[in-house]
């Protein structure tokens, strides 16, 4: 039989399920296309459903009509699986998972598969999608972790620090990332070197340096190998910023920014 177009959400969340597409809405309401868009638009202006991407909507359960959208984590695999790209939760919103929360990201923060086009960045309400893109999505650790809405993937401690470091800027600046080391939980040296290597010297450098002063890793002799301080100029630690600033040989780093984190 037909659900009433107003039941639709509880009739959805009585089933385990959150998404649903427009043929989806279609079939249980023994509607037409134009019909059901036009009881998923008066759904969602009720703060029942959202719609993440063209074409795919979630319904929204009692505890979080007020917001009209839930957290990114509980959606963000069905909406990828929806765009057909290969992802994971990363930066601030994977560190988050990891355990460091000292500081909480404003944003979810999520990288895609370079090669075609990335998602655009967009606001749901009180949840900021935030898309960023790297050729090693497929290549790098990451994990499948269960949530209420089933699961998600996100990056390995050791591939979040590294991105961290690679993406600085949209990670609150060094600081936060030192302050993130400290919080985040004992890592692998060599899986550190592993993920690092793929994005060249200067990376491995700086990972070590930040790790070796505010990480906690047990072995990073291979993070020392794969970072062959005895090998061409320093990297610099911020390559955004200028030359001036002390060498450190260990690493090879010139430390052209200061780093102060919060812990």
């Amino acid at each position: 039989m037909s659900v009433r177009p107003r039941d639709l959400p509880d009739h959805l969340l009585s089933l385990g399920r959150y998404e649903l597409t427009l043929d989806d809405a279609a079939r249980i309401l023994g509607s037409g296309r134009g019909a059901a868009a036009d009881a998923l638009g008066r759904l969602a202006r009720r703060k029942q459903v959202f719609s993440p991407a063209r074409g795919l909507y979630v319904a929204v359960p009692p505890e979080y009509r007020s917001w009209g959208v839930l957290p990114g984590d509980w959606f963000i695999d069905a909406m990828m699986a929806h765009l057909h790209r290969a992802y994971y939760v990363a930066l601030l919103s994977a560190a988050r998972i990891h355990g460091a929360s000292h500081q909480a990201p404003q944003v979810f923060q999520v990288m895609t598969a370079a090669g075609a086009a990335a998602p655009r960045d967009r606001d749901l309400g009180r949840v900021r999608l935030r898309f960023y893109s790297s050729k090693h999505v497929g290549e790098d650790e990451v994990q499948r972790i269960a949530v209420p809405t089933g699961y998600l993937t996100v990056s390995a401690r050791e591939t979040t620090v590294v991105d961290l470091i690679v993406y600085h800027r949209a990670s609150g600046g060094y600081s936060n990332v030192a302050t993130i080391l400290r919080e985040i939980g004992e890592l692998s040296g060599s899986e550190l070197a592993r993920v690092a290597s793929r994005r060249g010297r200067a990376v491995v450098r700086r990972t070590g340096w930040l790790v070796e002063r505010y990480g906690h890793a047990g072995d990073l002799e291979a993070l020392r190998q794969a970072a062959r301080p005895d090998l061409g100029e320093p990297a610099l630690l911020d390559p955004a910023a200028g030359k001036r600033g002390k060498t450190d040989p260990d690493w090879q780093v010139r430390v052209n920014t200061q780093v102060e984190p919060d812990l």
